[in-house]
């Protein structure tokens, strides 16, 4: 259903997106995970029809997003990561003006909005204002003028963003529904999110696919057994390299604080003792050490690129 060979795009002289390739199959759900600005919505605008790359091919359903993108447009059904939304209309209103503009006959439009209402549980809602409704709603309507001239392609950047632990639930539920009906593509750097929804994972970072597969087929990857939670005071220069240099350290990411400087580390083995020891003599503050449990989100830390040297080049 879609084909991405070589994909790139500059913005002057900054690659956003350089070399990608993948392919999804019809009625997949597949989620671009990655950091904020990794180049998942280009990746996406470029689905989408909204931007065209600078090299490489794209294609929807058979068709390439250079030269044929009009017949992509009414393949897909694109949700932003803001939604396209009139606040002064009401949900009926703003649905069936969408259906319209997707050219849904006019005879279809109000079986096509009451469609669309129903997988998205919006029946309670069509004749309230788009301005009176939460958040969550707001995202829902987003969902549902992606849906309402039936699309073969969803394409939802950030569907979860600003929700609230019980709509992202709901959020998720309304995405599964949609598994087989249609090809799903969405984004997100919510790690649990991903693997809840999603038949498999392409990992995205600095512009670049830096691993895809299921989260078992990912897993699967991983030389590190183990992953430990380090926090400290006083953090010498040098102390993540001094880290990494300890055997049987596969990876370290640095989360920075106030007061308290934290480090996770994915390890093939116990190294507890050897950490704290090399905490304690290299003059930095032992606060804790702790065991967690290695899943999609250290193999996520493993691949893409340390703050610090996102920070130092």
């Amino acid at each position: 259903m879609i084909v991405v060979e070589g994909l790139s795009k500059s913005y002057g002289g900054r690659r956003a997106i350089d070399g990608v390739s993948f392919t999804i199959a019809e009625g997949e759900i597949v989620g671009l995970l990655g950091l904020n600005g990794a180049g998942k919505s280009t990746i996406l605008k470029i689905l989408g029809c909204f931007l065209l790359p600078s090299s490489g091919t794209a294609r929807v359903g058979g068709y390439s997003v250079d030269s044929d993108p009009q017949s992509i447009r009414r393949l897909i059904g694109y949700l932003p990561d803001v939604p396209p939304l009139y606040d002064e209309m009401t949900v009926d209103a703003y649905l069936a003006y969408v259906a319209r503009l997707k050219n849904v006959p006019a005879a279809d439009v109000a079986r096509s909005v009451s469609a669309a209402k129903d997988k998205t549980n919006l029946d309670e809602v069509g004749s309230a204002r788009i301005s009176e409704l939460s958040h969550g709603f707001r995202q829902r309507v987003g969902i549902a003028q992606a849906l309402v001239h039936n699309p073969k392609v969803i394409i939802l950047d950030e569907p979860i963003n600003g929700l609230d632990p019980v709509q992202i639930v709901e959020m998720r539920d309304l995405i599964l529904s949609l598994r087989g009906h249609h090809t799903v593509v969405l984004s997100s750097h919510i790690l649990s999110e991903i693997t809840k929804t999603c038949d498999r994972v392409l990992v995205v970072d600095q512009g670049r696919l830096v691993a895809e597969g299921s989260e078992v087929d990912l897993q699967s990857r991983m030389v590190a057994t183990m992953r430990l939670s380090l926090d400290v005071s006083q953090v010498p220069q040098g102390f993540a390299d001094q880290l990494r240099a300890v055997d049987g350290v596969a990876g370290v990411q640095y989360v920075p604080g106030q007061g308290i400087e934290r480090f996770y580390i994915e390890t093939s083995r116990d190294v507890r003792a050897q950490l704290a020891s090399l905490t304690v003599h290299s003059g930095a503050g032992l606060l804790g050490l702790s065991r967690g449990e290695a899943g999609l989100e250290g193999l996520f830390m493993k691949l893409i690129k340390p703050v610090e040297e996102r920070v130092h080049g």
